[in-house]
């Protein structure tokens, strides 16, 4: 597949807009056009070790689920690590894609994937997505109506109002008076000079609608997941659901004031990766994902929840084959994909 034309069908698989607005996603590193992508290498984390891999199997793609550029580069260089990335990979006409946070929102996704370690349940995100282009534009609508007397004067002021948006007029009857229905959007920050500029004359201030505009959720998209499992478990058996579905042959533990091992689980609410501002304040018996700082878990366990950590990695990583053979669907099986071999999560239970 062409490169653009391949990116174009992981934007689909999972859009770059449900990602979070601090994350850097979508293709980071491009050869120069045109180039085709034979062989897509997925990886969690792209590390020098990982970049050999991907070079050896000859990779045109690697798929990083972690971002490998975050912080700007002021320069490229053999200096660093991450530049040495990008050195290697335009040396080698690899580039390199990375969805990350997006590929936690979708209901297809690494958050889903994990929610599978604990058994048959159901679940919804815990910070739902919104649709991404709608409304496209502004905050607020506002309507009003104005008699022709007042209405060239009001559109030339409004007009001049930055951040006004979708200003349409029709014909409206108030009272029996023909006058004309204005509508517009507009900013938060445009929102206080509109009404600053109808409120100057009290018959068009007291005909004023201001609606706020909401996005539409999403369906089973967003950060994280409260789960409710189908029969409440004892503590002990989700810890080792989770080490099975993981592979792991530890996981760190913090029980809840007031529970124990074999207190029952029947909601548990879980984030892939970070997940201390996702779970932060959500009720459950237990919380489950990569690290947590250690007051957030205090804060956890003396409200008498439950707490696994897995180690960053370890939550997501896993996903990757089950990625791989939905990417195949969706791409019909037009390229070869692979998953790395030498990923693994950087620390070890010495």
């Amino acid at each position: 597949m062409n490169l653009r034309e391949l990116v174009s069908a992981l934007n689909d698989f999972a859009s770059p807009a449900l990602a979070e607005s601090w994350d850097n996603v979508g293709l980071l590193v491009e050869p120069s056009p045109p180039h085709t992508v034979n062989t897509l290498f997925l990886t969690n984390d792209l590390t020098e070790e990982v970049m050999e891999e991907a070079v050896q199997k000859k990779a045109d793609l690697v798929l990083s689920y972690h971002p490998p550029i975050f912080a700007p580069l002021k320069r490229v260089t053999w200096k660093t690590w991450k530049e040495r990335l990008v050195v290697r990979a335009l040396e080698n006409r690899i580039g390199i894609y990375s969805p990350h946070t997006a590929y936690d929102a979708i209901p297809h996704g690494v958050n889903n994937w994990l929610a599978k370690g604990l058994g048959a349940c159901t679940s919804v995100p815990l910070h739902p997505s919104t649709a991404p282009s709608s409304p496209a534009e502004g905050t607020h609508r506002v309507e009003f109506c104005a008699d022709a007397e007042h209405l060239d004067a009001v559109l030339a002021k409004i007009k001049d109002i930055p951040e006004i948006s979708c200003l349409t007029t029709l014909p409206a009857r108030v009272e029996g008076e023909e006058q004309t229905r204005v509508s517009l959007n507009c900013s938060q920050k445009a929102l206080l000079d509109v009404v600053a500029l109808l409120s100057q004359n009290s018959l068009l201030y007291h005909k004023t609608e201001i609606l706020l505009l909401q996005k539409p959720l999403l369906p089973h998209t967003g950060m994280g997941r409260l789960c409710t499992l189908s029969e409440a478990v004892s503590l002990s058996d989700i810890i080792e659901r989770i080490k099975g579905h993981l592979q792991l042959p530890h996981v760190r533990v913090a029980v809840g004031a007031g529970r124990t091992l074999e207190s029952p689980v029947k909601k548990a609410a879980l984030c892939a990766g970070s997940g201390s501002s996702v779970l932060k304040g959500t009720e459950a018996d237990l919380y489950l994902t990569g690290e947590m700082s250690h007051h957030d878990v205090l804060d956890a366990v003396a409200n008498g929840i439950s707490v696994i950590l897995c180690e960053h990695s370890n939550t997501e990583r896993g996903f990757l084959s089950e990625l791989r053979n939905a990417l195949a669907v969706h791409l019909q099986n037009k390229i070869n994909i692979i998953v790395s071999e030498r990923d693994r999560d950087p620390l070890q239970v010495a």
